[in-house]
């Protein structure tokens, strides 16, 4: 066996230690160290895998404790469990475990922790009650989770028809009977205003309640994480049906007749570009120059397009304070003082919606003349107008909101006594139309409109493929299964009678065509 040389740093002398001589003594102290803990009952048979994993947790729970580790991830049996310390009402150090279905939840949970432990805004998940819960949900989950508009819409929900009902129920005393008696009820509470928007029905929806249901279904799937809940009691819960209605669109007919009509040129370019690039109304009142290619090459080359990266929205004040302004963009100075409300150009809800669109060029066209209006207005107030470089803004400058758009449009409808529909509707044809010159090709589609997913775009609009379908049955019962007689027969029956050519029977209707020639052709058929 090969001899290791070593160097003596101090003396400067080479030691010769045999290898062989080194394992050995390894070999010995392993054994020894092996038969003290056999004497000890480290290896009893008493002793299960339950047990030594149990102690291993208990190891790792009194780190966290004693040695002051933040944070740590611990796992039993196929979930993760944060646990980490903190300091109660009295002062004393306690120990709190979160479980959660996968490691990659624990980690983000864990530097969830550990993040807010340091700037001091932790919160400690203590709620007894469904509306503790929820508080804790939104101040912990909500805030860090969802988009501006979701948080507006499901605090409303949960002060409105959640807390209301059901907030003063203790968590221990919640069961899948009572969620269900819950949701059955909901259906015979009265619709709220909400923003100053007067509800579409008196009574609240199926879809409203199933809302409710998601909303609940998360809230309490992070109660069970939290170890606040045994189980969650809606997991399987009995929800009301709810009933699709389609949507009213126009045809391109009725828009067209509409815009000839139109003396708004403001509503008139929304309408186009809400129909050629399929837009949301805040996407669309939120478009900037600079994400606008109107150059005269870019038109004649057909590559003038629109990048929608913002969207305008009206949005609760106290929404924006809890959220950190998360997302926005811009914040416009309020036109009232006392509004509760902020006008703002935020980051889209999804990062699908982020997207350019490519514009026809009579639209690009539109632009440019819309442009050049703006540019007037510029030169005209001078420093009175208030530059955001938007698209869409007033003769000072300001955005134009959506509800301006959407009485232009109502006005419209009620002066030419057109189909009723909602400005969002042109968005939907917009879809409709580009799914049938295209053939069907949702995911090119998906480009323009902006969809988290094609399966969002097949769910809404598979019945605009379905028309196609129907006429390819059409086509087949045509083609194969209209003839009387079947294709053998047909073959023996063009052996026995003389047929006329395709070329004679066009030269003998020119010639019927004629009186005269007609007349004489008769006759010599007499005559015969």
């Amino acid at each position: 066996m090969a001899d290791i040389k070593t160097r003596d740093a101090v003396k400067g002398t080479i030691k010769t230690i045999d290898k062989a001589a080194v394992a050995s003594e390894r070999m010995k102290a392993a054994y020894a160290k092996t038969k003290d803990k056999a004497e000890q009952g480290y290896y009893a048979e008493e002793n299960s895998a339950t047990e030594y994993a149990a102690d291993k947790i208990s190891h790792t729970a009194d780190r966290v404790k004693d040695e002051g580790i933040m944070a740590s991830i611990v796992k039993r049996k196929n979930r993760y469990s944060v646990v980490y310390t903190y300091t109660d009402e009295s002062g004393a150090k306690r120990q709190k475990w979160e479980t959660f279905a996968t490691n990659a939840e624990a980690k983000k949970r864990k530097k969830q922790i550990e993040f807010e432990q340091d700037t001091g805004t932790f919160i400690l998940p203590t709620a007894k009650t469904v509306s503790d819960l929820l508080e804790e949900y939104m101040s912990i989950y909500g805030v860090n989770t969802w988009a501006m508009s979701t948080y507006e819409a499901r605090r409303s929900l949960i002060f409105n028809y959640i807390n209301p009902l059901i907030g003063d129920l203790k968590l221990d005393d919640i069961t899948p009977r009572t969620m269900d008696k819950f949701y059955q009820s909901l259906l015979t509470v009265k619709a709220k205003v909400v923003n100053n928007r007067k509800p579409n029905n008196e009574y609240l929806t199926a879809h409203t309640v199933r809302e409710i249901h998601k909303l609940l279904r998360n809230a309490f799937n992070q109660g069970v994480k939290w170890e606040l809940m045994s189980r969650n009691p809606v997991l399987n819960a009995t929800l009301p049906k709810e009933e699709h209605k389609q949507r009213d669109i126009w045809t391109a007919e009725t828009l067209f007749k509409a815009l000839e009509v139109c003396d708004d040129d403001v509503l008139a370019l929304a309408l186009n570009l809400a129909f050629s690039c399929s837009l949301r109304i805040g996407e669309l009142l939120g478009l900037t120059w600079d994400c606008i290619d109107i150059s005269e090459n870019s038109i004649k080359g057909g590559n003038a397009y629109i990048f929608v990266n913002k969207e305008l929205q009206r949005v609760n004040r106290d929404a924006l304070e809890q959220l950190s302004e998360k997302g926005v963009i811009l914040k416009f100075p309020p036109a009232l003082s006392s509004t509760h409300t902020a006008l703002v150009l935020k980051e889209p809800k999804t990062k699908t919606s982020v997207r350019k669109i490519f514009l026809p060029k009579t639209v690009a066209e539109m632009l440019v003349k819309r442009y050049e209006e703006v540019e007037n207005l510029k030169e005209l107030f001078g420093d009175e107008y208030t530059d955001y470089n938007l698209v869409f803004a007033s003769s000072c400058g300001r955005p134009i909101e959506g509800q301006v758009i959407n009485r232009a449009l109502k006005k419209l409808i009620d002066d030419n006594d057109l189909p009723p529909v909602v400005f969002h509707s042109f968005r939907h044809s917009s879809i409709t139309y580009k799914l049938k010159l295209n053939g069907g090709d949702m995911k090119s589609v998906q480009g323009d409109s902006g969809h988290a997913q094609v399966k969002m775009v097949a769910d809404v609009y598979s019945h605009i493929i379905d028309d196609d379908r129907r006429l390819n049955a059409q086509r087949f019962e045509e083609q194969f299964y209209q003839t009387k007689e079947t294709p053998q027969a047909e073959e023996a029956q063009q052996k026995t009678e003389p047929s006329v050519s395709p070329t004679d029977q066009e030269m003998l209707l020119k010639l019927l065509a004629n009186p005269e020639m007609a007349t004489l052709l008769k006759s010599l058929a007499k005559n015969l």
